[in-house]
C-alpha cells in the first residue's frame, strides 16, 4: 500500500480512452462528494496531455457544476479550441452519469520575456517554525471525537501548516485573512505541468475557509450549505510544488450567499508564483 502522496500521484495518472478522452478515479475514502481540487487537477492533466511540452499553463478558469460521485470514474472530454503561434487553449468537461459536473478552460503559452513586477510576500514565520498539522491538533483530539480525530491525523499528500490556529480549533470570528505553508509530501518529477496540477489540487484545500472566518462558519456546520462555485488560477513564475510555498489568502467580500476569496502563492524566496481566486456558496439553511 502506497503513501498518501503516492495515491495523489496515482490520481493524476489519467487513463487515455481516446485521442481527447481521459478517465480519472477518486480515492477510496468515505466522502459524500469528490474533492473539488481533485477534479481541477485531473482536468488540468487532461488538458496538458494534448499540449506540447514547450508550452506551459499560464491560466485556468473553472466552474463546479454538480457534486462529483466518488464511487464512479470521471471522464474528461478535451476540446482543442485553439493552437496559435504563442498560445494554446483547451476546454475540458468532466462527466459523470452522462452529465457535466465540472468545466475548465486552460491556456498555455510558450516562454516569453516582458515587463516584470510583483507584490511583496508578507512577513510570516518560516515553515520550520510553524507547527505541523498533527502537532497543532494533538492537544485537541480528546474533544474532537474519535472518528473526526482519526480523520484529521491521517497521512496527507500535502503538508499544510497554517501560521495561525485553524478556524475549527479557534471558532471565534476573526478577520478574513490567513497564511498557510504548503508543499507536496514527497519529491515530484521535474515535469512543470505535474507541479501545476499538484498546486491546483492544494489550492482548494483552505481558500474558501477564508471567506467564512468573520462569520465563524465551517464545513461541519449543518446550518450552512458550503461548496465551491468557480476557481481561477494564473501561473506567473516557475515554482516547485515539492518545496515550501506560502499561500496568503484573504476575502474581500461575502454577500448573496456567496463568499469571494483571493490567494497569492509565493515561493520561499519571496517570488510570487501563482494568483488564485475562488467564489463559493455559503448558504444559510432554512429552518436551521
Amino acid at each position: 500500500m502506497g503513501t498518501a502522496f503516492d495515491e495523489l500521484l496515482a490520481l493524476l495518472e489519467l487513463e487515455q480512452l481516446e485521442v481527447n478522452l481521459f478517465r480519472g478515479l477518486s480515492p477510496d475514502e468515505d466522502r459524500q462528494r469528490v474533492f473539488g481540487g481533485q477534479v481541477a487537477a485531473q482536468a488540468l492533466v487532461a488538458a496538458g496531455r494534448t499540449v506540447g511540452d514547450e508550452r506551459g499553463v499560464h491560466s485556468l478558469h473553472a466552474f463546479f457544476l454538480r457534486p462529483g460521485d466518488p464511487n464512479v470514474p470521471i471522464v474528461y472530454d478535451v476540446d482543442r479550441i485553439r493552437d496559435g503561434r504563442s498560445f494554446t487553449t483547451r476546454r475540458v468537461v468532466a462527466i459523470q452519469h452522462g452529465r457535466a459536473i465540472f468545466n475548465l478552460a486552460a491556456s498555455f503559452q510558450i516562454h516569453e520575456s516582458g515587463p516584470d513586477h510583483q507584490d511583496p510576500m508578507p512577513t510570516v514565520p518560516d515553515p520550520d517554525d510553524v507547527p505541523t498539522f498533527k502537532a497543532r491538533i494533538e492537544p485537541y483530539l480528546d474533544r474532537l471525537g474519535p472518528d473526526f480525530a482519526e480523520w484529521l491525523v491521517r497521512e496527507r499528500p500535502i503538508d499544510s501548516r497554517p501560521v495561525d490556529e485553524p478556524r475549527w480549533l479557534d471558532p471565534k470570528p476573526r478577520p478574513p485573512e490567513q497564511d498557510v505553508w504548503i508543499k507536496a509530501n514527497g519529491v515530484l518529477p521535474d515535469d512543470p505541468l505535474l507541479h501545476a496540477c499538484v498546486v491546483a489540487y492544494a489550492s482548494d484545500l483552505t481558500l474558501l475557509d477564508t471567506a467564512m472566518l468573520p462569520h465563524a462558519v465551517s464545513y461541519s456546520d449543518d446550518h450552512y450549505m458550503i461548496a465551491s462555485l468557480d476557481h481561477a488560477m494564473w501561473f506567473h513564475r516557475p515554482f516547485r510544488a515539492d518545496e515550501w510555498l506560502l499561500y496568503h489568502q484573504k476575502s474581500p467580500s461575502a454577500s448573496g450567499a456567496r463568499g469571494l476569496a483571493e490567494g497569492s502563492i509565493f515561493c520561499e524566496d519571496g517570488t510570487l508564483a501563482i494568483t488564485v481566486i475562488q467564489e463559493g456558496l455559503i448558504r444559510p439553511m432554512a429552518g436551521k
